[in-house]
């Protein structure tokens, strides 16, 4: 994705929302970014495979502001939606104590809290060319994410105690429906980062 030009930078914590032990991912990232951009940053680090549609949401004051990309179902369920392609991150989050829910996949709802954990201005004596260049990157994290479609927090809960259950009758099926590779306690920070550095 290489790099963005951009005077601030954000260090978020992401976290599954309703797993034990947590599966979660630091990164940073430029503030000039748009949500949908970071959507796609967010799928890469966390291991999904943009395959459902998302939802960004914003408390202020206990009004919530939803963010996606615009569709006409939204209208016929009554949900204002603001254009996620259009709106950047630091317009969004300009302060550390507010907090984004990111949900993927609104039939498994996997819901996502993101917090700021450090917003960093580049001071205006830094502003050179050289300097408005960020690039996004995995800082640490730990676990895999759920395989895609397995049934949101319950049905992924399930897998993994049939998965560890080589006598079950559904065990072989379900290890070749979640890849033989897949192993729920691994992630890779460097394989993370490979594929942020691709991403378009």
């Amino acid at each position: 994705m290489g790099s963005y030009q951009s005077e601030s930078r954000y260090y978020l914590h992401v976290q599954l929302v309703g797993i034990e032990p947590p599966i979660w991912r630091k990164v940073v990232v430029p503030g000039a970014i748009s949500l949908h951009t970071l959507h796609k940053m967010l799928q890469v680090v966390m291991g999904w495979e943009n395959a459902h549609l998302y939802l960004f949401r914003l408390t202020i004051n206990e009004k919530t502001i939803v963010y996606g990309l615009l569709d006409p179902d939204w209208e016929d369920v009554g949900m204002r939606i603001r254009d996620s392609r259009r709106t950047t991150l630091d317009a969004t989050v300009w302060a550390e104590w507010l907090t984004l829910t990111y949900e993927y996949d609104l039939g498994d709802s996997w819901m996502h809290q993101v917090t700021i954990e450090k917003i960093e201005h580049l001071a205006d004596e830094n502003l050179g060319e050289d300097s408005l260049w960020i690039i996004p990157r995995c800082l640490a994290g730990e676990r895999a994410c759920p395989p895609e479609d397995a049934g949101g927090i319950g049905g992924y809960t399930s897998l993994l105690e049939l998965l560890q259950n080589p006598k079950h009758p559904e065990h072989e099926r379900l290890r070749q429906w979640v890849d033989a590779s897949y192993d729920p306690e691994l992630f890779s920070v460097q394989q993370a980062n490979s594929a942020l550095a691709i991403l378009e």
